[in-house]
């Protein structure tokens, strides 16, 4: 987090033109004098930064190349020695006007690198340290016939009484419009409506856009319930869910999932005809690509089912422009390589469950060490997209480069408690701050950039 921390102050400083601020070597001025603004301290405290992760690097090349390491941690943080001191020429000669600022990107290019080395490192130790490799079922077939048992489906309890039989049914269909996913995917869609800003974030546009949008997350649940309700039989987490228990007539929950997707496109359609294709195809690659072709045929079903996440960043951003300008995109990147981080873990959690209703998720069909690992790889790989977008999106700036490196910081400490624990409550402790992350990182982004 050092390394990452180093990068996230990199790409604030080249926000803020730092480097016109502090122009010397190594502090600013003649190259010893102290900054007189906010810029020039920022680039001051982003070398002094530099210099403590150094001393780390060093040191942990140092400890692995002493200790008993495989050959790739080694490799890993060599790489990363070796690469800090041309990162820091870099950011010298830029400093001193000897390279043109352009350059800085190369510089930043070289402290992704810098960050992938420790990381790699770091994941291979823990798998060296806690892994067992012969953990993976020999074979999964998800349409094998010995498949455990099925769960017996507890019984609906519908009220007699008039008032609570209508609560419970609206209950029922409320549950069918998944409202947990809501506030995440909204808040997604707000992010990029605020980083696009401009004459189009008014008032109705972001109304419509979240309204439509919980309505088209409704829509998608809905189908998905109905298209699952005999797998979610088979799994304790859902057997009591409303089509699984006849509670919903299957075919009520058609006409319902349908309504919501005509509401939720009418609505989109009054911003523009772009952000309500946009809308039409997440409800459909969630409904039809992932419920029907991804979940229950590829182990790559929760990376590839990304897009479904990702898309009411491309639907914000469109809402307010009209278009799929490189901060919707690069937002959406974000979501799409967090969601394997994120959902791993309640896949690891829940594997039993999984394997009972047929599902090829990650750790049924390869093993929780190469879940966890995977769980190291995209969370890194989320940390970097994040970054990059701080660079492109000028809105953000100083509260997104602190929630993104501390709220960073809670996650991955989760995930190596998961690597040492490895029991249920670990995997939801790391569910949560996933979800904890992505969510405050996203009110930074908000706040960053309704207050430039």
């Amino acid at each position: 987090m050092g390394a990452y921390l180093l990068l996230v102050v990199g790409t604030t400083t080249s926000l803020t033109e730092a480097t016109a601020a502090c122009s010397g070597w190594p502090a600013c001025g003649g190259g010893y004098a102290l900054p007189t603004e906010l810029a020039g301290w920022i680039a001051l405290g982003h070398r002094a930064i530099a210099m403590a992760v150094g001393v780390l690097v060093v040191v942990s090349a140092a400890l692995a190349w002493m200790g008993d390491v495989s050959r790739r941690v080694r490799v890993a943080l060599t790489v990363a020695l070796l690469l800090f001191p041309v990162q820091a020429g870099l950011g010298a000669l830029v400093a001193v006007g000897q390279l043109p600022p352009s350059v800085g990107s190369a510089h930043l290019v070289v402290g992704v690198a810098i960050f992938g080395g420790v990381l790699a490192a770091l994941a291979w130790r823990l798998e060296s340290e806690t892994g067992e490799p012969d953990d993976a079922p020999e074979s999964f077939d998800p349409g094998a016939d010995d498949l455990p048992p099925a769960e017996e489906a507890p019984e609906p309890a519908i009220p007699e009484a008039a008032l609570p039989r209508l609560r419970a049914t609206a209950g029922a269909y409320f549950r069918l419009m998944k409202p947990r996913l809501m506030w995440l995917l909204c808040l997604v869609a707000a992010a990029a409506m605020a980083l696009a800003g401009g004459p189009g974030f008014t008032p109705y546009a972001v109304a419509a856009t979240l309204v439509g949008g919980s309505l088209a997350i409704g829509a998608s649940g809905t189908f998905n319930h109905v298209l699952e309700r005999d797998v979610d039989k088979r799994m304790q987490r859902t057997s009591d869910r409303p089509l699984a228990t006849d509670l919903v007539p299957v075919p009520n929950a058609i006409v319902f999932g349908l309504l919501l997707t005509a509401a939720s496109l009418a609505l989109f359609w009054s911003i523009n005809p772009l952000t309500a294709a946009l809308g039409l195809v997440a409800i459909l690659f969630y409904s039809i690509v992932y419920t029907l072709i991804l979940k229950p045929n590829t182990v790559q079903n929760t990376v590839l089912g990304g897009a479904a996440g990702a898309l009411p960043a491309l639907i914000g951003w469109a809402a307010v422009t009209g278009t799929i300008g490189s901060g919707g995109v690069l937002l959406a990147l974000v979501i799409f390589l967090w969601t394997p981080a994120h959902f791993y873990n309640l896949a690891l959690a829940y594997r039993s469950d999984y394997e009972r209703g047929g599902f090829p998720m990650m750790p049924v069909v390869h093993g929780e060490t190469a879940t966890r690992r995977h769980i190291v790889w995209y969370l890194g790989a989320t940390l970097v997209a994040a970054a990059v977008l701080a660079v492109v999106a000028e809105p953000l700036g100083g509260l997104y480069a602190a929630v993104g490196v501390a709220l960073g910081a809670v996650f991955l400490w989760a995930v190596i408690r998961l690597h040492y624990e490895q029991t249920e409550t670990a995997a939801f402790r790391a569910f949560h701050a996933s979800n904890a992350y992505l969510g405050l990182l996203l009110f930074a982004v908000l706040f960053d950039a309704l207050l430039v």
